[in-house]
């Protein structure tokens, strides 16, 4: 199999084991094997099809990028990286999406920080993170899984606001109507003060700091150096 071939029929594969364990065969999984025997069995998927996608990705041959790539894209893309870890750290507290104890009461809060900016920060900030890379590594390789991470992202994002509505029902809805999907969408609709999508502290500082550390250890593991490193040091 040729390897572009190959990526894409491993990310497809990474995709639709997630979407389809993830919906329409969650239940009966979960029926049979209980749920904690599900988690382990959807965990062990997960990770098995994500190395059948990185594995793939690695053994793209070189491919010229599509475009010039230059300092002012290296800056717009680490800046979105940033927000992306901003969201993605902020996420992990009070966050009604999350299968944690208390989500139908964190649903109860009003929305602020990156719950403002939009219901899914998680997701989002996996999706900015894709097209962060592709703007730096515009190469076939590179989108076909930038592309796959936002679509698994955004996707599941979708569908998990079915899913919630159906296991929590008018908690989920009364966040939902109070939240968008779409960053910023009740700010630019006027439906929300933007005073409220400022970034707590501990999103802010957590995000700055993974932003750091994961910026230093691309270039630390082999890879382009990105980030702030790019002209410090």
């Amino acid at each position: 199999m040729q390897p572009m071939s190959l990526l894409i029929t491993t990310c497809v594969l990474f995709v639709g084991t997630h979407l389809l364990m993830s919906h329409p065969l969650r239940a009966g999984l979960a029926s049979r094997l209980g749920e904690r025997g599900f988690q382990i069995v959807y965990s062990i998927v997960a990770i098995a099809t994500f190395i059948l996608v990185v594995q793939a990705w690695r053994g793209m041959p070189p491919e010229p990028p599509l475009w010039p790539v230059g300092d002012g894209l290296w800056a717009l893309a680490s800046l979105i990286v940033l927000f992306a870890s901003i969201l993605f750290v902020g996420s992990l507290v009070g966050n009604p999406a999350l299968a944690a104890p208390g989500a139908e009461k964190a649903a109860q809060a009003a929305p602020r920080g990156v719950f403002a900016i939009t219901r899914h920060p998680m997701m989002w900030g996996f999706a900015l993170w894709a097209l962060a890379h592709v703007m730096v590594m515009p190469t076939p390789g590179q989108i076909v899984l930038s592309a796959t991470i936002a679509f698994l992202a955004l996707a599941g994002s979708a569908g998990q606001d079915v899913k919630k509505a159906r296991l929590m029902g008018d908690a989920w809805r009364g966040w939902a109507a109070r939240t968008s999907f779409v960053p910023f969408a009740r700010q630019v609709g006027g439906a929300a003060p933007w005073a409220d999508a400022m970034p707590r502290a501990h999103a802010l500082l957590g995000g700055i700091i993974l932003w750091l550390a994961a910026s230093w250890a691309h270039g630390a593991l082999g890879y382009m150096v990105a980030g702030v490193w790019r002209w410090v040091g």
